[in-house]
This record gives C-alpha cells, structure tokens and sequence, in this order.
C-alpha cells in the first residue's frame, strides 16, 4: 500500500514562493504518473499539475507559468514549486498517482495572504 505525506506549506504573502514535496512509500511510484491536487475551502479537490515517470508534465491554465512540478524517482518524491503566489491558490495540497487516485495523505496546508 502506497502511503503519501505531503509538507511545505505555509502562509505566505501574495508573489510569494513556496515549495512542497511529498514523499511516498511504495514501489508503485516509480512507475506511476504523479500529481498534486488542492482542495479550497467549499470546493471540489482539482488537479493542478501532473508529471509521468518520465518527466512530461501537464498544468491547469490556473497555474501554468506559475507553478513547476518534479520529482525524484530515486528518492520516491514529487515536488511543486509555486511562485508568484495568489489568494485563490490558497488550499489543502495533496499529492496522489493520476488518473487514479490511491489512499489520500493528510495534505499541507498553503495560505496566501497579506
């Protein structure tokens, strides 16, 4: 069973940057197409970008430009750099296989704000 901790969020003012990472248990990951995922208060969870096992990677117009997802296959972690943040990014981050999602993790919490 796949296990997924995500953490580096915070509160951070409009333009800022964060970096969240998500470490995963689990062979399954190596081989399986990633993406983080946000949840904003009273809203359906989105994906916001994706990454294959070989690196191609896909973005919501949302946070195209913006946002740049990676991952480390030998260490079993996926990555999201997000700079020039804004309040509608605030949300609940999650990382899970794409297009099917596998047990949730807890998320990280990220809130943009002055």
């Amino acid at each position: 069973q796949v296990q997924l901790v995500e953490s580096g969020g915070g509160l951070v003012q409009p333009g800022g940057s964060l970096r969240l990472s998500c470490a995963a248990s689990g062979r399954l990951f190596s081989i399986a197409t990633m993406g983080w995922y946000r949840q904003a208060s009273g809203k359906q969870r989105e994906l916001v970008a994706r990454i294959s096992n070989g690196g191609s990677t896909n973005y919501a117009d949302s946070v195209k430009g913006r946002f740049t997802i990676s991952r480390d296959n030998a260490k079993n972690t996926v990555y999201l750099q997000m700079n020039s943040l804004r309040p509608e990014d605030t949300a609940v981050y999650y990382c899970n296989a794409w297009p099917l999602p596998l047990s949730w993790g807890q998320g990280t919490q990220v809130t943009v704000s002055s």
